[in-house]
């Protein structure tokens, strides 16, 4: 096996994904949503946050309300950490989230190797992203540009990585929130945008948090969601993807691999980001190389 072998490390992803006993069947979207969150703490002004470091390892990054449950996802990925010792956490992670999509037939996800993992002695406490910076479902239009414009998105890129709710599910002991957005929450698609602007949804009767139920009860919408339906310049973007899945696929890659580079800092001096893994841990890619999966 070649030293640094990330195909192997793709394939020994992809054969982890089936598990009968979590979820629907598939670890895929929880891995997608471990490379989501460990790259959307970034913050463009200040330089700081993202999925370089592979900081959701610590305080308080890691007990974050919104990333309750992903120590989940972690764990799965754990065996192949194992296998290769020499990649980080922080490309094992964002690699896991792009191989999940594209296992679960989405787009290719352009992908480069090359994050280094913070480590734990040489930590302060402005090396870790405080809590707060992911989305806040129940919030509206302003909460979701504020959030997305911090890390450098703009309305298009927005809505396009919010179709990745079109995989998975929430889940009550960790969000709040519970049930699939779509009849298919292990295979990814342009049915979240269907069903957003087609379906009649009203909301939920129930204990719970606000949410939105389709008329059988059988699927949800997120408070936040909602918003790319009604707001005036999401909604016809969110209809456009509605139409074409081609489109959608485009716009979808481009963004979610932007969000994955988000933080990632090759070419500069790394003091306090150092490779795991011994020997051989380092990534010899420079910024030109592009592995595209």
């Amino acid at each position: 096996m070649a030293p640094h072998d990330y195909d192997a490390v793709k394939r020994d992803i992809a054969a982890i994904l089936k598990k009968p006993d979590y979820d629907d069947g598939s670890i895929g979207p929880v891995l997608v949503r471990l490379a989501w969150h460990a790259s959307g703490t970034y913050d463009a002004k200040t330089g700081k946050g993202g999925s370089d470091g592979a900081t959701m390892r610590f305080e308080p990054e890691m007990t974050d309300a919104a990333n309750a449950g992903l120590e989940r996802a972690r764990a799965f990925l754990e065996p192949v950490k194992q296998k290769h010792p020499w990649i980080s956490y922080a490309d094992l992670w964002t690699l896991a989230g792009a191989t999940a999509i594209e296992e679960m037939g989405g787009p290719s996800i352009p992908w480069r190797p090359g994050r280094a993992d913070l480590v734990a002695d040489n930590i302060v406490p402005d090396d870790v992203p405080e809590n707060g910076r992911l989305p806040d479902a129940s919030q509206g239009a302003a909460h979701v540009r504020d959030v997305f414009n911090r890390m450098g998105f703009t309305d298009r890129e927005i809505v396009a990585l919010i179709g990745a709710h079109g995989i998975g599910r929430c889940h009550s002991d960790r969000s709040g929130y519970e049930g699939p957005w779509t009849y298919t929450p292990t295979r990814f698609s342009n049915q979240f945008f269907v069903l957003l602007t087609t379906v009649d949804w009203q909301p939920k009767k129930w204990d719970g948090p606000l949410q939105y139920a389709d008329p059988d009860d059988e699927l949800m919408m997120l408070p936040a969601d909602m918003v790319f339906r009604d707001d005036p310049v999401f909604g016809p973007i969110s209809k456009e993807y509605a139409k074409s899945k081609e489109v959608f696929y485009k716009d979808f890659a481009s963004a979610f691999g932007k969000l994955l580079e988000l933080g990632v800092r090759r070419d500069k001096a790394m003091v306090k980001l150092q490779p795991t893994g011994g020997a051989g841990g380092g990534c010899p890619f420079s910024g030109a190389v592009k592995a595209k999966l």
